[in-house]
């Protein structure tokens, strides 16, 4: 008897069939049983894939499927094509390098299946940090921390500044696609941070756990190629993609509002950001001689 979905998993990969492989058991390891999973072979070895995915326990195997693009359509047009070819009711983007908590799915399917969050639009998991090396044919970690562990709640705001949660940490509701529309294709990074911005100018999200993190985001420092990290290894793409991003959204404003906020803010920071350096050169030339400084230190250290 085939049992209906609950939530849809989307996994898009591209030559890393190490990474894949750890994804695909992040996945069949949850408690929770009613997924569906769709992976997402952007232009990459279709026969490396079909093997990671082969090795799935047949328990789960039928759950699994898989599309094969011949040509790279870049990571946002695979995670539509991905999110179109599912059903479930909830959706939720497992980068194929990242990993989950057994519990994960388990705990952010209840939470949005209550009466009583009927009008969330979908919940984000604390998110912890694993950082790790490729040593040969295998990843070692190195160590973890949780990020972002200072927010109380994932908000607009904070939001704003830069993202603050990632796909592997956050399950929504497919019925939002319908309301905002899809991932932008035409961003070549932070589809997912565009996508956020709308779903929280929405509504409220909350924390699953304040404590816990469910999601785990896999980074390697000094890493590039296939084996890269996005946010470390295109970091020149993030920011001009950031950029442009916030020039567009600016002109929108001017173009309803007019430019008068924008105008008086610009000037207002920096004023503020020269009366900070004004500050600061008195600072360092009021303790300039070496004997003063030393004098300061020292009773710092007494308190």
């Amino acid at each position: 008897m085939t049992v209906e979905p609950r939530v849809a998993v989307v996994v898009r990969t591209k030559d890393r069939p190490k990474f894949l492989d750890r994804a695909l058991r992040s996945i069949t390891s949850q408690t929770l049983r009613e997924w569906e999973c769709i992976v997402v072979n952007d232009g990459g070895d279709a026969a490396e894939v079909d093997r990671m995915v082969a090795r799935v326990p047949e328990a789960h195997r039928e759950r699994v499927r898989v599309l094969h693009r011949e040509t790279s359509h870049g990571r946002w047009a695979s995670a539509n094509a991905g999110v179109r070819l599912t059903s479930a009711p909830l959706l939720v983007l497992h980068d194929d390098d990242d990993s989950w908590h057994p519990e994960f799915l388990a705990r952010a399917v209840d939470y949005l299946e209550r009466p009583s969050n009927a009008e969330r639009g979908g919940v984000v998991s604390r998110i912890q940090i694993v950082w790790e090396r490729i040593d040969g044919d295998d990843y070692v970690e190195l160590g973890r921390e949780v990020f972002q562990q200072q927010l109380t709640a994932p908000t607009l705001g904070d939001a704003m500044l830069f993202n603050r949660f990632v796909p592997i940490g956050f399950v929504y509701r497919r019925a939002l696609h319908d309301e905002l529309g899809f991932y932008d294709e035409r961003l070549p990074v932070v589809g997912d941070w565009n996508f956020a911005l709308k779903v929280l100018a929405r509504g409220p999200l909350e924390f699953l756990d304040p404590e816990i993190p469910y999601a785990y985001w896999h980074q390697r420092p000094g890493t590039d190629g296939s084996a890269g990290n996005s946010v470390i290894a295109s970091d020149e793409a993030h920011r001009a993609t950031d950029a442009l991003l916030r020039d567009e959204a600016l002109r929108a404003y001017v173009q309803q509002h007019g430019p008068g906020l924008p105008l008086y803010l610009t000037k207002f920071l920096d004023q503020r950001l020269v009366e900070m350096e004004d500050r600061l050169r008195g600072e360092i030339e009021r303790y300039s001689l070496p004997e003063r400084a030393l004098r300061v230190l020292r009773a710092k250290f007494r308190k």
